[in-house]
């Protein structure tokens, strides 16, 4: 099959023709601007590879319910012009073609299960840490959607002790986007997060409540695997620091075999930067299945 994939994010856009097998063939990158100056673009692109579905993988929130009025519609984001704007209407209606849709981060989470390091694995949990969090969870082979999708990058934590940062969510505050997000550390910090020095024990606080997070997801969503992504995992010291902590705060009390070997259960990426990419290929293939 050749299949459309579109990665949309707050900043830029993916575009890529590929197959059913992630082969990808092509792609084009787009500044995100009002969806009257980037959709043009985009449309423009897909329009001379006769593809026969397109999978959309998007910045949100969106609505993902099926049989929904706005299915298919990016709903309350802040970013201008975008919300309650029918993104996957606007490419079925001008390309004739079928849409698979998701979130961003469950396209990541879908990629990494089928050609990263989430192969092998049935539940996957990704997350991605850079301007803001997001979570992808897949369980028992499917991505979760339930009443919306997963936002578990708002999920609340215990402070540590000493920390006194208010946090930078505008709804939260103090929330896990609000504490460990590229530029929660800049607010902590005065400095972007990219030029904290490696040592600098700035770190432990990501670290401390990152493993929370990794704590409060396997202890609910029970994932064989944890891949955590974006730019805020670059910094090579915090992925060693997440593993140690996350093993310190469950404290032995599970004893499953894959978190015997926590190198192995909480990963970095292994698509190359392209699980987004390839999980909105995986969409697109779900249409024609």
């Amino acid at each position: 099959m050749r299949l459309g994939a579109l990665e949309a994010g707050g900043t830029k856009m993916v575009c890529a023709v590929g197959d059913e097998a992630g082969h990808i063939e092509k792609r084009a990158v787009f500044p995100t601007g009002t969806p009257d100056e980037t959709v043009p673009e985009m449309l423009a692109f897909f329009e001379k590879e006769q593809i026969e579905a397109i999978g959309i993988a998007s910045f949100g929130p969106v609505d993902l319910r099926v049989g929904s009025d706005t299915w298919g519609y990016i709903t309350s984001t802040p970013k201008n012009g975008w919300a309650n704007y029918d993104i996957c209407g606007a490419f079925t209606g001008k390309l004739g073609v079928p849409a698979g849709f998701d979130t961003d981060v469950n396209g990541a989470c879908l990629g990494e299960l089928l050609y990263g390091n989430g192969r092998g694995c049935s539940s996957l949990v990704y997350i991605t840490v850079g301007t803001g969090i997001g979570m992808g969870i897949c369980a028992g082979g499917h991505l979760i959607h339930g009443m919306l999708h997963p936002e578990a990058g708002h999920m609340l934590l215990r402070r540590a002790p000493g920390d006194d940062f208010a946090g930078i969510c505008p709804y939260h505050g103090d929330c896990l986007e609000g504490l460990c997000c590229g530029p929660a550390i800049g607010a902590r910090y005065g400095i972007p997060a990219a030029e904290i020095p490696a040592d600098d024990p700035a770190w432990r606080y990501t670290a401390y409540y990152m493993a929370q997070a990794a704590v409060n997801l396997i202890l609910t969503v029970s994932p064989e695997r944890i891949i955590l992504g974006g730019g805020v995992m670059g910094q090579p010291r915090l992925l060693p620091m997440i593993r140690r902590e996350t093993e310190r705060l469950l404290n032995g009390y599970l004893k499953a075999s894959q978190l015997q070997d926590m190198d192995s259960y909480i990963m970095e990426p292994g698509c190359g930067g392209d699980q987004g990419i390839l999980g909105a290929l995986e969409l697109a293939a779900g249409v024609c299945k």
